[in-house]
């Protein structure tokens, strides 16, 4: 017996989640093992990219699926991309060397690449505007939950199972999200015949790989003047730029550029990358600040943080229901002014200042950035038509994975500057920026003592200060390109192109 139109959708919405949880999850609940598994195959050089190599392969892949599923349809690109994920998941928990576990979670990173933008697309197709905002928070709300159940459950398996259960347990799961979406997913034939943009694929791929590799390496794992970060710069701005040639010629490019031609995509993509940098910042330094500069404990900062991961929740949530009343740029410069009333108090931050404040900080931000986590992506879904959207919503989750990229390398960069200026401004005989790292070490023994302690302190307060107020202006700017969207409150379904290079904008 045919099953009621609602509790298809629910069943489609719980297997969406699911894959948004488990997708969201894995960049947080590998945290923990990390130990584990450079015990088991003492390769401490090769721990990063247990990381980096499933973000790049993700930021990516990310445009590329969105496109062909635009051409091809929404479920084969979720199904194929999950069972890869699912593939990768199972051969990381069997690796038997850390050059195959970086390389099997590349081959995670590219399942994700394909399941993360399908999950928000797949909602944009199934609801209507006025269910999609409050459905588009629960699912941005996922995020959220991810960050805080991620390194306990991690922690918990790692201790009392193995490390490699933390990249299996999610296999079960992984396979009911499938079901329900192969059983309850209806699509109309939307397979177009059109030629792929290879060339452009091609290009985007090894071009962006290179930039991402360099931002993600440059000035820590390598200098920023060795041959290497400059010939993989100079490589990426080439092939980019053969890219965007060959993107404005092909009658079916990977990568629409005239998107930036519809006004809330432009705005809300660049406020987007801005935002994206905060997000990446304040998860690591606000940690940076309690154990460097405070002298608190690593649980204390994990639990400074935690009101950011509740805030995003509640502010996804409330950004969907009030972008229906108030419309994009009233919800998206509400959470935006959050963030920077956040930031500027980060800014403000001395030693000695209570941790109410920094749990007041960091609720305020993580509020913020579930509203705009929201309302950008139901910009990204709600000014084109189906035809796009797939390639739409994929450009705005990849926004958000360059943004997170570009501010790792910013403010890392930024910040180790700072700190070695600082501390060759003091005058301070035998004492080097190498001697943070001590700073931070919790082993016995291994904070310096009397006054190189001291000093030490206030040049990473000096640094971290002057990342925060960087952080301020950044939030400052997003608000004011924020400025730039329609007022309009988006009330109704995009009426379908009949052609697929057409571009279907909505003036809200």
């Amino acid at each position: 017996m045919k099953l009621p139109r609602i509790t298809e959708r629910g069943l489609i919405l719980t297997g969406v989640l699911l894959a948004t949880f488990l997708a969201a999850i894995e960049g947080t609940v590998t945290g923990p093992a990390g130990p584990a598994i450079v015990g088991d195959f003492e390769g401490m050089q090769w721990l990063s990219w247990i990381f980096t190599a499933y973000l790049l392969a993700m930021a990516v892949t990310t445009p590329i699926f969105g496109k062909v599923s635009d051409l091809f349809g929404r479920k084969p690109v979720f199904l194929g991309g999950t069972a890869v994920f699912l593939a990768g998941s199972l051969l990381c928990g069997m690796s038997g060397s850390m050059e195959q576990l970086v390389a099997f979670r590349a081959l995670q990173g590219i399942g994700a690449g394909a399941l993360i933008p399908m999950t928000f697309t797949i909602i944009g197709d199934t609801y209507s505007i006025e269910e999609r905002a409050k459905t588009q928070g629960l699912l941005s709300s996922v995020w959220g939950i991810s960050s805080l159940v991620g390194p306990l459950l991690g922690g918990y398996v790692v201790e009392y199972l193995s490390w490699r259960w933390v990249f299996v347990f999610n296999l079960p799961f992984g396979l009911l999200a499938m079901l329900f979406i192969a059983r309850f997913l209806k699509e109309k034939n939307v397979r177009r015949k059109t030629q792929i943009d290879g060339w452009g694929v091609l290009l985007f791929a090894v071009g962006m790989s290179a930039l991402l590799f360099a931002l993600s390496t440059g000035g820590q794992t390598y200098p920023w003047s060795s041959p290497l970060i400059i010939t993989a710069l100079a490589g990426a701005v080439v092939l980019l730029a053969l890219f965007l040639a060959v993107e404005r010629r092909v009658p079916e490019p990977m990568l629409p550029l005239n998107l930036f031609r519809v006004r809330n995509i432009a705005y809300s993509t660049g406020a987007n990358l801005l935002v994206s940098t905060l997000i990446i910042g304040l998860s690591t330094y606000v940690p940076l600040w309690v154990q460097g500069v405070d002298g608190g404990s690593a649980a204390m900062s994990g639990l400074l943080l935690a009101p950011m991961s509740v805030g995003w929740m509640f502010g996804s949530v409330a950004g969907g229901r009030m972008i229906l009343r108030a419309g994009s740029r009233r919800t998206a410069m509400l959470g935006l002014a959050l963030i920077v009333a956040g930031a500027a108090g980060l800014a403000l931050l001395s030693q000695g200042t209570p941790e109410f404040w920094l749990l007041l900080l960091t609720l305020l931000c993580g509020v913020g950035f579930g509203y705009c986590s929201t309302v950008f992506t139901i910009i990204a879904q709600s000014s084109v038509g189906r035809e796009m959207r797939g390639a739409s919503t994929a450009l705005n989750t990849f926004t958000r994975s360059l943004g997170q990229t570009v501010g790792v390398a910013v403010f890392g960069s930024w910040l180790n500057l700072r700190i070695a200026t600082l501390l060759e401004n003091s005058a301070s005989a035998g004492v080097s920026a190498e001697d943070v790292n001590r700073l931070l070490n919790g082993g016995e023994g291994a904070s310096p003592a009397g006054s190189t302690n001291g000093i030490l302190r206030t040049a990473l307060e000096g640094g971290l200060h002057s990342l925060f107020l960087m952080m301020a202006v950044i939030a400052a700017l997003s608000l004011l390109i924020a400025w730039g969207l329609h007022t309009g409150i988006p009330s109704q379904e995009l009426e379908q192109g009949q052609e697929g290079d057409k571009l279907s904008v909505h003036e809200a």
